[in-house]
């Protein structure tokens, strides 16, 4: 597979039915959060999917191959990473599954329909602008910090793509939850499910994970925390459901 690779990528495994993303040490690659964003989003088959920002296509990549018959349009803004991603899908095979797209998740509306999707995910950056210390690198600040985008303009690029009655699912640093959960009220998207990730059983959750339906009414449903590893240390059941399946 290495003839997929250009100068200074590698390839990592992402643990499902023998996937491989290409990826480069010196930009922002996918983590936990990712893993865990496409399993909450549990699309359904039938479903016209978006991943927003999706950087080099992990969770396109999960989520096609979690669900057969599932399509999702992988919306990266970085021309470089955007070519990575394409290699990556096209590696595996999944041209006919995953569409990769380099534009602004802002504009990308236009490019594919208004209200033409059912299910959108994204894993912003976290980071706020001038919040903490950036990378010198372009890749991984663009990745980690949000710059002029901000939670209404992630939400607001879901609500312009999703049906009536379609959902969009993000994971969010659960200091700043309060944040999205607002620029999902503006952009009349409705949080349904709610899931806060705790690293470490006792402790604060570091992410939270959104579920929201455009046009939904009242009724909020908080799932049971995700706990990664308990008081000793040791992964949980539900860690090793998402992350090693056998």
């Amino acid at each position: 597979m290495t003839e997929w690779l250009k100068e200074g990528e590698r390839l990592d495994d992402l643990q499902c039915d023998g996937l491989r993303l290409i990826q480069r040490p010196d930009a922002f690659r996918f983590g936990t959060d990712s893993v865990l964003l496409a399993d909450f989003a549990n699309p359904r088959k039938d479903d016209r999917a978006v991943d927003l920002g999706c950087g080099a296509g992990a969770i396109a990549l999960l989520m096609a191959a979690h669900r057969p018959g599932l399509t999702v349009d992988a919306v990266e803004l970085q021309a470089e990473i955007a070519d990575m991603a394409r290699r990556s899908v096209a590696m595996n095979a999944m041209e006919h599954r995953v569409n990769v797209l380099q534009a602004d998740m802002r504009e990308v509306w236009h490019e594919l329909g208004a209200e033409s999707r059912t299910l959108v995910v994204c894993n912003p950056p976290y980071g706020r602008l001038g919040a903490a210390l950036e990378s010198a690198n372009a890749a991984k600040r663009i990745a980690r910090h949000e710059g002029n985008l901000s939670p209404v303009d992630i939400a607001s690029a879901a609500a312009r793509l999703l049906k009536n009655g379609g959902r969009f699912c993000v994971i969010y640093p659960a200091l700043r939850a309060f944040e999205m959960m607002r620029a999902m009220e503006e952009c009349r998207l409705a949080p349904k499910r709610i899931r806060t990730v705790h690293g470490v059983d006792g402790r604060a959750p570091k992410f939270v994970l959104m579920d929201a339906v455009k046009g939904g009414g009242e009724g909020l449903h908080w799932l049971e925390p995700l706990v990664l590893r308990d008081r000793e240390g040791s992964f949980t059941e539900e860690w090793h459901r998402i992350f090693d399946p056998r």
